[in-house]
């Protein structure tokens, strides 16, 4: 009945239909079957071949992780842990991550250890993190492999080995976890844990960029103003400025208003200098704050202002 509604679900050997698909894995599970109880909740939480109703999903789960299904228990976990179908309840989600992560289940062994790392249903052990980190990480659970990195980069739960903590970026960037290219970049451009090479952390700064990591847009724009790793280019580097700000980096804020002050990788724009000046000091960037004041004063892409200045 199971392999059935797989059928039906993926459309294979026949057309797909999700609703039969539901039908049959509702008819396993109420005859046993511990996968399909798992596959029911699953349709139950995703409203696939039937109104979602988180409640019978949870049901489900419950069910399914009491017959020893392991991707049940880590299910049932992020439940209690949500208060989705059930109220929250974070010791029952450390309970049942606990069971699944025993059971062999990589996700489970992740969040597990993100709970002993924040005392979360348990009390806080960062040697117990470390523990299911690296079990999570030799399962290729590529979260974990990022978190183990970064416990060995900060000698949490273990001594500090930085070594340690550049091979396991290295695999999380192989895993394309977007933030352990911009730990590796940073570790090949501080030759922390390897050789400094400049080349190979502009590479890291710019595949973290472009898949999104903001305070990586920062450091390459970086990269590309001072000719490291890469040629000078000032119009790439006010691009990533920009980026970066419009990402809601604080850092690159200022950054870009040099660029158009000084017409550095653009044309220079009084005004958008000033805007962006704006910015930086609403985000509470103090020089920015001091140098408002005095474009307000000259005028500098404003019109003259003396009252922000003239209040006592």
């Amino acid at each position: 009945m199971n392999n059935l509604a797989i059928f039906y679900k993926n459309g294979e050997g026949t057309e797909k239909n999700l609703e039969k698909a539901f039908h049959w894995y509702q008819k396993a599970a109420e005859n046993g079957n511990k996968d399909a109880m798992n596959n029911l909740a699953i349709f139950y939480k995703d409203g696939e071949g039937t109104e979602k109703n988180l409640e019978k999903a949870f049901h489900w789960y419950q069910k399914a992780a009491e017959n020893g299904n392991k991707d049940a228990m880590n299910n049932l976990a992020i439940f209690y842990k949500d208060g989705e179908g059930t109220e929250k309840n974070l010791e029952k989600a450390f309970h049942w991550y606990q069971k699944a992560a025993e059971n062999g289940n990589k996700d489970a062994m992740n969040n597990l250890a993100i709970f002993y790392k924040d005392g979360e249903g348990t009390e806080k052990n960062l040697e117990k993190t470390f523990y299911w980190y690296k079990k999570a990480a030799e399962n290729d659970n590529k979260d974990a492999m990022f978190n183990l990195a970064n416990s060995y980069y900060n000698g949490e739960g273990t001594e500090m080995n930085l070594e340690n903590a550049f091979h396991w970026y290295q695999k999380a960037t192989e895993n394309d976890n977007k933030e352990a290219m911009f730990n590796l970049a940073n570790s090949y451009y501080n030759g922390e844990g390897t050789e400094k090479n400049l080349e190979k952390a502009f590479h890291w700064y710019q595949k973290a960029a472009e898949n999104g990591v903001k305070e990586a847009m920062l450091y390459l724009a970086i990269k590309y103003y001072n000719g490291e790793g890469t040629e000078k280019n000032f119009k790439k580097a006010f691009y990533w400025y920009q980026k970066a700000a419009e990402n809601g980096n604080k850092d690159a804020l200022l950054n870009l208003v040099n660029s158009y002050y000084n017409g550095e990788g653009t044309e220079k724009n009084l005004e958008k200098a000033f805007h962006w000046y704006q910015k930086a000091a609403e985000n509470g960037n103090k020089d920015a704050m001091d140098n408002l004041v005095i474009k307000y004063y000259n005028g500098e892409g404003t019109e003259n202002n003396l009252s922000i200045n003239s209040k006592k």
